[in-house]
């Protein structure tokens, strides 16, 4: 109370319980009092949040990178901290997001979207900001934001599947997100729903990645018809019965519902949500995804608690800020 992160609560109109000792004063969150910076950073672009104590994203700003230097990345990131720092209180910490695995949330090990091994981004970047920086797999940073603020909040085991460029997954045990302990988070490739399904430049044939992601889907339909397709015209052609469309949406989708179902045998979660910039495919095949997760489960099993999240690169940024509210709120590196 005395720092301003918290103040006292009003009241909210239940007489308080009997008790003895001194009488309980209810506290909340002053939101306002810090804000603090979440980055995505992807091939192409960094994206970066403002967000408050709660989470909630107060700015947004998006730059292009022209470069995978990590000097010059750290550089682009300390100018976008700054700019996004005008006119809010004074940013408390700064999180990033990064797709590959991460080294005691400092050290990016790999990433191949970036050409990086061994990158030492947080260092790189609190040098340029003096401010404290955490680094963590980007999936991981989204899997945090829903446990602590979102659809996993308060729940003992959750689920995070992501679609979109690759696959991702985030398990939360205990209340607790489950650590990679630095290994590749790309599963995906390796997970083999279908042996004779298709085979495509990434993953191995038939896994979820050769199946699932925008790339794939975008590669089959390439192959199969010579032209370069968007993945939402995809999407739209088999919404309307094209039938090469019709046929890759609905492989991917029962290889979804395929998915989903071995999760849930395996982790029992109280939820799974699927997030990222492929699930569309569930407006488009959902009513096959849910077919497919009721064939792959036990007749008795309970229904799976499945929640759906279109989510943009801010959504990345703002789990990234979540890293940041995490190092103020438990010490440490937040972990």
């Amino acid at each position: 109370m005395e720092s301003g992160l918290l103040a006292e609560a009003p009241e909210s109109g239940v007489a308080p319980q009997t008790r003895q000792g001194r009488p309980s004063r209810p506290l909340d969150v002053v939101a306002d009092s810090r804000s603090f910076l979440g980055f995505k950073i992807t091939a192409d672009a960094v994206h970066g949040v403002v967000t408050t104590l709660r989470s909630d994203v107060t700015g947004r700003l998006d730059r292009p990178l022209t470069t995978h230097d990590p000097v010059a990345v750290a550089g682009l990131i300390a100018r976008m901290a700054a700019e996004l720092g005008v006119g809010r209180p004074t940013p408390t910490g700064i999180g990033i997001g990064v797709g590959g695995p991460v080294r005691e949330r400092a050290v990016v090990v790999e990433s191949a979207f970036l050409g990086w091994r061994d990158v030492p981004l947080a260092a790189l970047v609190e040098e340029r900001t003096a401010l404290p920086v955490v680094v963590e797999n980007d999936v991981a940073a989204l899997v945090e934001a829903e446990s602590w603020f979102g659809a996993g909040r308060g729940m003992d085991r959750f689920v995070v599947l992501t679609i979109g460029a690759g696959i991702g997954y985030g398990l939360v045990l205990g209340g607790r997100r489950v650590p990679c302990d630095g290994e590749d988070h790309g599963f995906g490739r390796h997970w083999i729903i279908d042996p004779y399904g298709p085979l495509t430049p990434d993953g191995e044939r038939g896994s979820a990645v050769s199946l699932l992601t925008i790339p794939s889907i975008r590669y089959q339909i390439h192959a199969a018809t010579g032209r370069d397709v968007p993945y939402e015209e995809i999407l739209a052609r088999a919404a309307a019965g094209e039938s090469m469309a019709s046929r890759v949406i609905g492989e991917a989708a029962r290889a979804l519902g395929t998915l989903v179902a071995q999760i849930a045998n395996l982790a029992m979660p109280q939820k799974i949500l699927l997030a990222g910039e492929g699930v569309g495919l569930m407006d488009v095949a959902g009513n096959t995804v849910r077919e497919t997760i009721r064939a792959r489960r036990h007749p008795l099993a309970a229904p799976v608690g499945l929640e759906t999240k279109v989510s943009d690169f801010h959504d990345w940024a703002r789990g990234a800020a979540v890293l940041a509210i995490q190092v103020l709120v438990l010490g440490g590196t937040g972990g």
